[in-house]
């Protein structure tokens, strides 16, 4: 009974804080996402005041809270658009792959890390966080932006493709031969292409299944449909995330639409409970010895997220003030890098031990700057240089042929 006491008190005192905290952020016109996570180191592992209590009820709602972030993006976008937008950014999933894994991974080599720790380097610097950019997205109003297709299409073959590196790098890590790596593998691209299809061929049946005219039954059966799927993928070692976004991309319709109504205040508090847990776990005394190659890696895999955002727009025909927007949502990252930093922290196979540490210090680098980049250019001052930019380039002369 005590024990339960003193979750409700923290619970509460935490939620009632991060309320707080949202209304004062969007009474200065900024994202709340640093605020939570600032929140969550003081009172988390080494913080000012360490809740036990109610890690665990937090450890739970931030993977709903992902969950949730996820399935509303998907929920925004039909099954077709999506397939067409996986096509067409094919290639800007090579590029981001590319400009992004490279880095962690000569990053970690430089360091006289070995390779098992350059390969986990790589993704923890190539991936993108979904739950940071879907939160960001919505706080400012972009859901509906010519961009934001393109930002979707990156971060979701970029989940899909985490669905084929978690099991390769958790078998690296184990030190298990090839036929079980291959094997893992197997499975995940089974699950991967098993998921979509049936989200693209009968997400029609499951919209039918679910009723719009009862709020009730509609949002316990949506919620209950999305930890289903999300569970069963993170099971067979595929992306609770992926799994998430498929069953959003699955309903269409009066139920999407209703769907979305119902869950957004849902996804708000649990996406702000999940970045609250990411602050809860890391003790603040960690970060000063691998604070300055964190700021230096962020430095530069953030320059490569915003060239790989500036063409994937490009390549999509977005207009310049798109392109930016693109490039700086891209830059933070997240739940993806934790989670392979701890694969390598579990391992049996010997990993340096700084690598948790710097993950951990990068990642909430990019997390507190991200938002605040992805603001840049909706700034005046942004705007005045971009019209000063297309103001000086030489005007496109037609051609008449012969």
């Amino acid at each position: 009974m005590h024990e339960t006491t003193t979750l409700l008190v923290e619970v509460g005192a935490l939620l009632l804080l991060l309320g707080l905290l949202g209304r004062l952020s969007r009474r200065f016109g900024v994202s709340p996402i640093p605020l939570y996570l600032l929140a969550g180191l003081a009172f988390g592992h080494g913080g000012l005041l360490p809740l036990n209590a109610s890690e665990e009820f937090f450890a739970v709602g931030a993977e709903i809270g992902v969950i949730l972030l996820l399935v509303m993006l998907g929920l925004e976008y039909s099954a077709n658009e999506l397939v067409g937008n996986l096509r067409s950014a094919a290639p800007a999933g090579l590029i981001d792959a590319v400009l992004n894994a490279l880095p962690g991974f000569a990053f970690a080599l430089l360091l006289g890390w070995g390779w098992v720790a350059a390969v986990v380097l790589a993704g923890v610097t190539w991936v993108s966080s979904s739950g940071v950019i879907a939160k960001v997205l919505g706080d400012l109003g972009r859901v509906g932006n010519r961009e934001t297709p393109v930002i979707l299409s990156v971060l979701v073959i970029e989940d899909l493709a985490m669905a084929l590196y978690l099991p390769l790098v958790t078998a690296l890590l184990a030190g298990v031969g090839l036929v079980k790596g291959g094997i893992a593998l197997a499975v995940a691209v089974l699950t991967v292409v098993v998921v979509l299809a049936v989200a693209i061929r009968y997400g029609h049946l499951i919209s039918a299944a679910l009723s719009a005219k009862d709020p009730e039954a509609l949002l316990l059966g949506v919620l209950g449909l999305t930890l289903l799927v999300a569970g069963a993928a993170a099971k067979l070692q595929v992306s609770a995330a992926v799994g998430a976004f498929l069953v959003g991309i699955a309903l269409s319709g009066p139920v999407a639409h209703h769907a979305t109504q119902l869950l957004s205040p849902l996804r708000d508090l649990f996406a702000a409970v999940f970045f609250v847990f990411f602050g809860l776990v890391t003790d603040p005394l960690d970060m000063p010895p691998v604070l300055l190659p964190a700021l230096l890696l962020a430095v530069v895999t953030m320059g490569t997220k915003l060239a790989t955002g500036w063409l994937a727009a490009r390549r999509a025909g977005i207009a310049e003030p798109g392109r930016w927007r693109a490039g700086f949502a891209l830059t933070p990252r997240g739940e993806f890098s934790i989670v392979i930093a701890g694969l390598a922290v579990a391992a049996a196979y010997p990993v340096e031990p700084r690598l948790a540490a710097l993950a951990t210090a990068y990642v909430l680098i990019t997390v507190v700057t991200g938002p605040m980049l992805a603001r840049l250019p909706d700034l005046p001052w942004f705007k005045l240089w971009l019209r000063r930019r297309a103001a000086a380039r030489p005007p496109v002369r037609a051609t008449v042929a012969d």
